[in-house]
C-alpha cells in the first residue's frame, strides 16, 4: 500500500548525542525522514547506523541522561514531540503510535500470561468499553493468527514459540489501532517460513487500517519485500534515500552499494569455492537418533519426543555440508551429539574410521581437539572476565601437548592476524569488540588447536549482511589455507546457498531431502524444501513480473 496525502511524522534535522566519559558520541547526526499515511518506508542500515536512535526519539525512548537531543523536530499530525510532558506522552504512545521491538521475550513480562499483558494496553488507556478486555484480547489474538487464543490467554512467554512471542508483541502494537507502527528488526530472529508469515501479517494489518510502518532493518531481502521508499544510513548519517526499486537496482552512495555487493547471490563476480568430492570421508553419520520422554503433568502419561530421527549422512575432507530448516528440526541436536555434549539414543558416528560415542578418556580428549565448534553469539560462549589472549589461549591450556607455552604469545598473534585481527586487540576484552570482530575472535579461538572439522551453529545468523560476508569470506579463506572442513548449521537459505558444497535439509527431526548445493536450489524436490525456498522474500516491486525483468534481489 502506497501512502497518499500530507505526512504524518516528519523529523527534521535530529541530531542525538550520548554523553561518556569523554567527548559525547553522536549517534543521529542532521537526520530527517517523514511517512504518509498507508506508507511502508524502511529505515535500512548496519548496526550502529542510527536507526533505532531515529525512529526512539518519536517514541520518547531516548533517556536523558545520557541520551540529548541536541537538536530538530519530531511532529506527529501536528503535535510537537519534543514537548511532551510525561502523561501527555503515555496518552499518545500506543493509541497514535506504536512498536515492535526485535526480541520479544525481553520485553514479555515471564510472571504474567499474555493475555493479561495485552489487555494492560487497553487497561492504562482506559479503553473498556465494547464488551470484557478479554474479550478483545481473543479478539486481537486470533486476528494476529495465534491458535486456539480462547486458551493460550492465559499461558505464559516461555510457553509460546518465538514467532508467536512476535504475534503477541504485534496484537499489543495494534491493540488501540495507531496511526503509525513502528516495527525494529521484527524477523531478525526467525525462520524465514516465520519471517514470511510475520511479513504478511504486517501488509494485511496495513491493509485493513491503513496505517504508515516504520520498518527498521538490516536484512535487504526483508527490505526489499516490504518498502515503498527506503532511507540507507550509515554512521548516524541518511546516506542515501528513495523509491525501493531505484534504490536497490540503481544505487547512488557508494555505502548501499557495498551493501547490495555483500548479499548472496548478487554479486556475479563473486566466485563460490569448488565442491569437494573427491576427499576421503571425515564424518559418517549412520542411523543417528536422540530422543526424550516428555510429560505435561504429574498424573499424566509420558510421551515421546523424537529431537534426531534416523539421519545419516557424509562428510567428507574439504567439503562443507550445511544443514538448513526450521527451529526444532533437530540441527543443533546433532552437533551437541557429534561434540559429545549430549548423547544419543541410537546411531553411530564415525570420525576419521572411529565412533565417537565410543571414545573415552585421552581418545576423546584427542577427538574434541580434532573438532572444534563456533556457536551463534560469540559474546555468550566467552568469559567477558578473560582478554583475548586468556580466550584464545584455552585450547592450548587443555590440550598442552600442542604447543610449549613460550609460543603460546606468538601463536595468538598469528591467529588474530590470520582472522584479520591485530596483535593488539590480544589485550582487550569481549565486550571493547563489535558482534563481527567477536566472532572473528571465536573463529581464532576454534583454529588454535590446529582441528580438522569444524561446526558451525547458526555463527553468522546474528551479523550484519555485510559482516556476514566478511566471515564467510574468512572461513571459505581458512577452508583453502589449511585444508578445513565445515558442518555449517542454519537457517539462512542465502548464506547456506553461498558457502555450503552439500545441503541437508530437516524436519521435524528426519532429513527430507539432501543434494549438491545448486542442484538443490535449482529443483528441489520434497514440498518442505520446496516451501523454505519459495517463503524468501520477494522484492515488493516485482509482483507480477518475471525476475529476468528486473535487476534485483532474487534467490
Amino acid at each position: 500500500m502506497i501512502g497518499t496525502g500530507k505526512p504524518i511524522l516528519r523529523i527534521e534535522n535530529l541530531t542525538v548525542d550520548f554523553l561518556s566519559e569523554g567527548d559525547p558520541v553522536r549517534a543521529v547526526d542532521d537526520v530527517s525522514f517523514h511517512v504518509c499515511p498507508g506508507e511502508t518506508l524502511v529505515i535500512l542500515g548496519e548496526s550502529g547506523s542510527g536507526k533505532s536512535v531515529s525512529t526512539g526519539t518519536a517514541m520518547g525512548l531516548i533517556d536523558c541522561p545520557p541520551g540529548d537531543i541536541v537538536s530538530g523536530s519530531l511532529v506527529l499530525d501536528g503535535i510537537d514531540l519534543s514537548n511532551l510532558d510525561e502523561e501527555e506522552r503515555r496518552a499518545l504512545n500506543g493509541r497514535r503510535i506504536a512498536m515492535i521491538f526485535q526480541d520479544p521475550l525481553a520485553y514479555l513480562n515471564p510472571v504474567y500470561t499474555v493475555g493479561r499483558q495485552i489487555a494492560e494496553v487497553f487497561e492504562s488507556h482506559s479503553e473498556h468499553r465494547g464488551g470484557s478486555v478479554r474479550d478483545k484480547v481473543v479478539q486481537l489474538m486470533q486476528r494476529v493468527g495465534i491458535p486456539e487464543p480462547e486458551k493460550r490467554i492465559d499461558h505464559y512467554p516461555h510457553q509460546f514459540s518465538g514467532g508467536q512471542r512476535q504475534r503477541v508483541m504485534i496484537a499489543m502494537a495494534i491493540a488501540l489501532k495507531p496511526d503509525i507502527l513502528i516495527a525494529d528488526e521484527p524477523t531478525t530472529a526467525l525462520d524465514v517460513s516465520v519471517q514470511a508469515q510475520i511479513l504478511d501479517l504486517l501488509r494485511d494489518l496495513q491493509r485493513e487500517t491503513g496505517m504508515a510502518v516504520i520498518l527498521i532493518t538490516h536484512d535487504l531481502e526483508v527490505a526489499a519485500a516490504m518498502a515503498d521508499r527506503i532511507i540507507v544510513m550509515n554512521g548516524g548519517k541518511v546516506v542515501e534515500s528513495g523509491n525501493a526499486e531505484e534504490v536497490f537496482t540503481s544505487p547512488g552512495h557508494a555505502y548501499t552499494r557495498r551493501l547490495m555487493a555483500a548479499v548472496p547471490q548478487r554479486n556475479p563476480g563473486r566466485q563460490r569455492v569448488p565442491t569437494a568430492v573427491k576427499g576421503d570421508v571425515l564424518l559418517q553419520v549412520e542411523n543417528l537418533s536422540k530422543h526424550y520422554m516428555l510429560t505435561s503433568g504429574l498424573f499424566k502419561p509420558k510421551r515421546e519426543f523424537r529431537a534426531v530421527d534416523d539421519v545419516s549422512f557424509v562428510l567428507r575432507r574439504g567439503q562443507t555440508v550445511g544443514i538448513v530448516g526450521e527451529s526444532g528440526s533437530g540441527k543443533s541436536s546433532i552437533a551437541r551429539m557429534l561434540l559429545r555434549l549430549n548423547d544419543p539414543t541410537s546411531g553411530k558416528a564415525l570420525f576419521a574410521g572411529e565412533d565417537i560415542f565410543q571414545l573415552e578418556g585421552k581418545a576423546l580428549n584427542g577427538f574434541r581437539r580434532r573438532v572444534q565448534m563456533v556457536f551463534q553469539d560469540p559474546f555468550g560462549s566467552m568469559n567477558p572476565r578473560m582478554n583475548v589472549r586468556a580466550i584464545i589461549c584455552e585450547p592450548l591450556v587443555i590440550h598442552p601437548d600442542i604447543l610449549p607455552r613460550s609460543r603460546w604469545n606468538d601463536r595468538v598473534v598469528e591467529l588474530l592476524q590470520l582472522v584479520g585481527l591485530k596483535a593488539e586487540h590480544a589485550d582487550r576484552h569481549p565486550h571493547q569488540f563489535s558482534g563481527g570482530q567477536r566472532q572473528r575472535i571465536a573463529i581464532a579461538r576454534a583454529l588454535a588447536s590446529d582441528p580438522e572439522l569444524i561446526v558451525c551453529d547458526e555463527a553468522v545468523s546474528a551479523l550484519d549482511v555485510s559482516i556476514q560476508m566478511q566471515v564467510i569470506g574468512l572461513l571459505s579463506e581458512l577452508k583453502q589455507r589449511l585444508g578445513l572442513s565445515y558442518l555449517f548449521i542454519t537457517h539462512d537459505l542465502p548464506i547456506v546457498r553461498e558457502f555450503a558444497d552439500r545441503v541437508i535439509v530437516m524436519q521435524q527431526g528426519k532429513v527430507v531431502e539432501e543434494d549438491d548445493t545448486e542442484a538443490l536450489f535449482a529443483s528441489p524436490r520434497h514440498p518442505y524444501t520446496q516451501a523454505l525456498l519459495s517463503a524468501v522474500p520477494k522484492p515488493k516491486w516485482m509482483a507480477g513480473r518475471s525476475a529476468s525483468e528486473v535487476t534485483g534481489i532474487s534467490r
